[in-house]
């Protein structure tokens, strides 16, 4: 997941200075989610701040996709009138509402539980970030086409 991260940002990151930043939390987040992975599997050394500085991670990233990208992507779509792209929001939009919904059903359930319970909520967390990074990417990829035509259709390829 990291890999691909690090891709996505190597696509995408000169588009817009909010993508950027939103991208970074995404590693950011990344880096948290792995430090508290391995931290449950060297013998269940969890600790509580490591729980809680992934918990941050997790609320800021999916806070800054509602209320700051979804949104200026929507905008931008509707501003270079490219009905594709919209069409694409109306069927990932509500997906990713509703990914948000379980990750934060995840982030409440995080702590306190036992590290059988932590390992299930962790791993259901983790495929849910992976889905929705595809998602994401696929509606920034779509966002980065109309902003430079000729540019984007090689990357997107």
């Amino acid at each position: 997941m990291l890999e691909s991260c690090k891709n996505a940002q190597e696509r995408w990151g000169g588009v817009h200075q909010l993508i950027d930043r939103w991208l970074s939390e995404r590693r950011e987040l990344l880096v948290s989610y792995t430090r508290l992975s391995q931290a449950l599997h060297d013998n269940g050394k969890v600790t509580t701040a490591r729980i809680e500085e992934f918990r941050e991670f997790l609320v800021d990233y999916l806070s800054a996709g509602h209320f700051e990208i979804f949104e200026q992507l929507m905008h931008e779509a509707k501003a270079f009138n490219d009905q594709e792209a919209l069409k694409l929001l109306d069927t990932t939009l509500p997906w990713l509402h509703e990914s948000t919904q379980q990750l934060m059903q995840d982030e409440d359930h995080l702590a306190p539980l036992s590290l059988t319970d932590l390992e299930k909520t962790l791993g259901h967390t983790g495929e849910l970030l992976a889905e929705r990074f595809e998602q994401e990417d696929l509606l920034i990829a779509k966002l980065h086409a109309a902003h430079a035509p000729e540019e984007s259709a090689q990357l997107v390829q």
